[in-house]
């Protein structure tokens, strides 16, 4: 029987891996589960699935978790302490789902501990790739991609020879305002930001996806995940969200990975250690589909890619930076101190400043990672009032 645990496990990933696991309970016992706020469903989850270890990173909410475990023998954790206890269990696969640059240090203890990574958490390769892939590589254990961009790209490249690799194109469906004009998007409002057309996923990766901030992060991540320099990695806009990546080689062939705008496929993937078993998820039926669209990303449109692309010729630092900023101004407009465009506006001037201060130059270090993380968040709050 294999031990799991997830790492944000009330979210959208969780909760599908949640669903893949209970149509072969007898193959896999649940260690450890992790939320950030909802111990309703939490608690229904460790009950389900009988999980040894719960944490809430919430701490606030630790004793309401207890009393609604009480009778269960389901231990009980809570805050950042708790959240690493949990990705510290001995296990043999650990889903790292916790939504930001959160699930950075969890991650890394689940590799630390020997389990094999499902890495949904795309912040963690974007802020420190190479550590993950180090520390994974010391402990002998796998690091999986599970973004549906990501897997894709792994399983195009399997049984090709690196050397024979062009480039590789993610795509993106360009979210709620594909077809709107930069001018419309001066008044967009959260609410409208939260509401994809292809895919059922949180609200902020929902507004990161119309701002294509989520599909910056995600060339950097393959990047990290892949070896791949700035030019090797092309996005095209693609609405229907049926092809997810395309290995383009040397001798003009290309393969395509295709499915459906679900993540259970890329879950089940990584579940399974990139074996494929047969699922009940519906098929896509080509000859009812007719026509596939691509089409070339306006960068002024849509600022935050290019942003992606420096940090990709930058490296080191850049991606934490990246990374804090986007989440800072993403939380501002959450909360309507930002516009929507200000949201770009925001991160480029504090990526600038960090830039022009040398602060990125340091060493690839943990240490250096979280002091950055907490310094691009200071600056990027000094400029929120001015967009």
């Amino acid at each position: 029987m294999k031990k799991i645990s997830i790492l944000g496990a009330t979210g959208s990933i969780g909760q599908n891996t949640l669903d893949l696991i209970s149509f072969e309970k007898d193959k896999f016992k649940v260690v450890g589960l992790t939320g950030a706020r909802n111990i309703e469903l939490l608690a229904r989850n460790a009950i389900e699935f009988n999980a040894d270890v719960v944490a809430i990173a919430d701490e606030s909410k630790f004793y309401d978790l207890k009393n609604m475990l009480f009778g269960h023998k389901t231990e009980v954790c809570a805050g950042d302490s708790g959240i690493l206890e949990v990705s510290g269990r001995q296990t043999d696969w650990v889903m790292s789902a916790i939504v930001g640059s959160a699930g950075l240090l969890p991650g890394l203890n689940a590799l630390k501990s020997g389990a094999n990574l499902a890495l949904a958490n795309k912040e963690s390769m974007v802020a420190a790739g190479p550590i993950m892939k180090q520390i994974s590589s010391l402990n002998g254990v796998k690091l999986i991609p599970v973004d549906s961009e990501h897997s894709a790209i792994a399983q195009v490249l399997r049984g090709e020879e690196r050397e024979t690799l062009a480039k590789i194109i993610i795509t993106a469906s360009g979210g709620a305002f594909r077809s709107f004009s930069k001018s419309e998007l001066e008044n967009v409002t959260p609410d409208q930001a939260s509401t994809h057309p292809n895919w059922a996923m949180g609200q902020r990766i929902t507004i990161d996806s119309a701002s294509l901030f989520n599909k910056a992060l995600e060339v950097i991540e393959a990047k990290e995940f892949f070896n791949l320099s700035a030019s090797e990695i092309e996005v095209v806009i693609h609405p229907e969200s049926l092809v997810h990546a395309i290995a383009c080689f040397h001798d003009g062939g290309m393969k395509a990975h295709l499915g459906p705008a679900d993540m259970k496929h890329s879950i089940a993937y990584a579940l399974h250690e990139e074996k494929r078993l047969k699922l009940p998820l519906d098929e896509i039926n080509l000859a009812e589909l007719g026509t596939l669209n691509f089409g070339k990303p306006d960068l002024v449109k849509y600022p935050a890619l290019k942003l992606g692309y420096e940090v990709v010729e930058h490296g080191g630092l850049a991606g934490a930076a990246f990374n804090a900023a986007k989440e800072e101004a993403l939380d501002n407009f959450i909360s309507c101190k930002l516009s929507f465009l200000g949201m770009a506006d925001v991160v480029r001037a504090t990526m600038d400043e960090l830039y022009s201060a040398n602060e990125l130059n340091n060493d690839l270090e943990i240490e250096a990672i979280l002091e950055l993380d907490r310094l691009a968040r200071s600056v990027a709050k000094t400029f929120v009032e001015k967009f």
